[in-house]
């Protein structure tokens, strides 16, 4: 049974992606429609990232010694300054593993 979800939902992704990517279908997507989709990858990375940074189990880290919350913020300051996400990414896993050395 569990195979056949893998599966089954593996189906639906494909061809969910192969709407869109595929030349030859005749799918167009409006301007405001393409707007709203490039908000979907932030929502979706800040729904996954922020209870990492904010929760240990189910107790709430909102201590300042809490390296999760500085590298998110490093993080943040760097992606807004470098714009590069390879040099955002190494600096702050850098920073990260030096805050946790630290706390």
């Amino acid at each position: 049974m569990i195979w056949l979800t893998i599966v089954l939902m593996g189906l639906v992704v494909f061809f969910n992606r192969y709407c869109f990517l595929a030349p030859g279908l005749p799918l167009r997507l409006s301007p405001r429609v393409k707007t709203l989709l490039s908000f979907s990858v932030p929502a979706v990375l800040t729904a996954i990232c922020g209870p990492i940074v904010a929760f240990s189990g189910d107790q709430l880290r909102a201590a300042p010694d809490n390296p999760y919350l500085w590298g998110a913020v490093f993080a943040v300051i760097l992606a807004f300054f470098l714009r590069n996400m390879l040099a955002v990414v190494l600096l702050s896993m850098l920073i990260f593993i030096a805050l946790r050395g630290v706390f």
